[in-house]
């Protein structure tokens, strides 16, 4: 019994480490190029942002920074540093 169980939990870790990897290998989104349905996947973002990340985007030309992804309504400092790690230009 102790010796299922042991491998119950080797299983269940390296799973674990397995998914970690995985969701930290996941490529960026191109906030200058990205579609509203990739833009959707972004956390705390939804269509209407996203078509305003749009919207934006077409009036700047192209994003020159990260940080002008702030200059779009409902892009709080709060927001931008929880999509920082997300995105790329």
């Amino acid at each position: 019994m102790k010796r299922k169980f042991k491998a119950f939990i080797v299983l269940t870790l390296v799973l674990m480490l397995t998914s970690a990897s995985t969701l930290y290998a996941a490529p960026k989104v191109n906030i200058n190029t990205a579609t509203v349905e990739q833009l959707v996947e972004l956390p705390g973002i939804g269509e209407i942002t996203a078509t305003k990340i749009i919207n934006k985007r077409k009036e700047l030309g192209k994003f020159k920074s990260l940080e002008d992804l702030k200059q779009v309504k409902g892009i709080s400092d709060k927001k931008f540093n929880k999509l920082k790690p997300f995105i790329s230009i």
